[in-house]
């Protein structure tokens, strides 16, 4: 792979684990409430699909997309403010963590419904296919989704009608606090997709290299007219379901063998009571980060003071993101009065 690519995607890895960890903080704080969903061990999912895929591509995302948004281009301020719930944020500071929306950048948000990508998805893909542009879907959604009926209904629908739609399944393996091989038959997700004749194929998740390449297949093949793909990344989260979710339902040596596997050494800052400490994350092992750097510094493409700068870099576009939420104001209730009747012309967004 070129130099920069491998550099950016690190980048990106990187810039998503320093604001997850500090979107953790800033909730202990009190300053995001609600729900939040994050993304420390997964990163080479995002990073490894949306660098494959091109501007003009679609995204469609789940309820845990700070990530997904960030690696697409949002600007980190623009993120951290709607998680802040405040104006300046990319949906006005009316969605919130679960809802980051940005149509310039094609990112057509992140749902909280499981199972509500596909429709959405499907819909766009419709709309392109009707256009016959060189365009795609990316669709993403988690393993707890592929019981829904949209699920199969979406996937017919698209085989059917030869629609421009990636599927990419970011299993988990727990959905939200149970074990796949308690609530699905067929717990290979990418099999199911056969049932629709859908091509698939099962991808290590830790990997950004393999994600990444994967992705760029499916693609190709996708603008060739072939029809939609199927992805399924097998990913690892390494908190619980939210931040609400000390995740004690995970056997400690499973979480440690994922770890270990992975390669950057985990610190989260926390202090959610009943949830890990980050001396206790911190021994814990490494991640898909140092599994990337450790490539790179290889080959020879960056030092490690260049990586460390990096980091400094990527710290400081944190604090400033935080700081940009911090001083951007609440959305009043003419704001939200303006976004009621903000689509009643019958807009079209693609």
């Amino acid at each position: 792979m070129k130099r920069n690519t491998l550099v950016a995607m690190l980048r990106d890895m990187l810039l998503a684990r320093a604001f997850e960890e500090r979107a953790a903080r800033e909730y202990t704080r009190g300053n995001i409430a609600g729900f939040l969903h994050l993304y420390p061990g997964e990163e080479a999912v995002a990073v490894g699909v949306l660098h494959a895929a091109e501007p003009s591509d679609y995204v469609v995302s789940t309820y845990r997309e700070h990530v997904h948004a960030l690696v697409r281009g949002v600007p980190p301020g623009k993120v951290m403010a709607e998680l802040f719930g405040r104006r300046d944020g990319c949906s006005g500071g009316m969605g919130g963590s679960m809802h980051l929306f940005d149509r310039e950048r094609r990112f057509m948000g992140g749902y909280a419904i499981v199972g509500e990508t596909y429709p959405v998805s499907i819909g766009i893909a419709y709309g392109i296919a009707m256009r016959e542009l060189p365009e795609a879907v990316i669709c993403f959604f988690g393993d707890g989704a592929v019981n829904q009926g949209t699920f199969h209904e979406s996937l017919n629908m698209a085989a059917l009608w030869k629609l421009p739609v990636l599927f990419v399944c970011e299993n988990n393996r727990y959905q939200i606090g149970t074990e796949i091989h308690r609530h699905s038959a067929v717990t290979e997700v990418y099999k199911r997709a056969c049932g629709y004749r859908i091509p698939a194929e099962r991808i290590n998740g830790m990997d950004v290299m393999d994600v990444y390449k994967a992705t760029q297949s499916a693609l190709q093949r996708i603008r060739e007219g072939t029809g939609p793909q199927f992805l399924e990344i097998e990913t690892y989260r390494f908190r619980g379901h939210s931040m609400a979710d000390p995740g004690s339902y995970r056997p400690k040596v499973e979480v440690q063998a994922f770890q270990d596997e992975d390669p950057v050494t985990v610190v989260l800052e926390e202090t959610v009571p009943d949830y890990p400490s980050a001396e206790h994350l911190s021994a814990i092992g490494k991640d898909n980060i140092e599994h990337l750097s450790g490539h790179i510094h290889r080959e020879g493409f960056l030092s490690a003071d260049q990586v460390e700068r990096m980091r400094r870099e990527i710290a400081d576009t944190v604090e400033n993101a935080v700081q940009f939420a911090l001083n951007s104001p609440e959305p009043s209730m003419t704001d939200a009065l303006a976004a009621l009747h903000s689509n009643r012309g019958q807009e079209v967004l693609i």
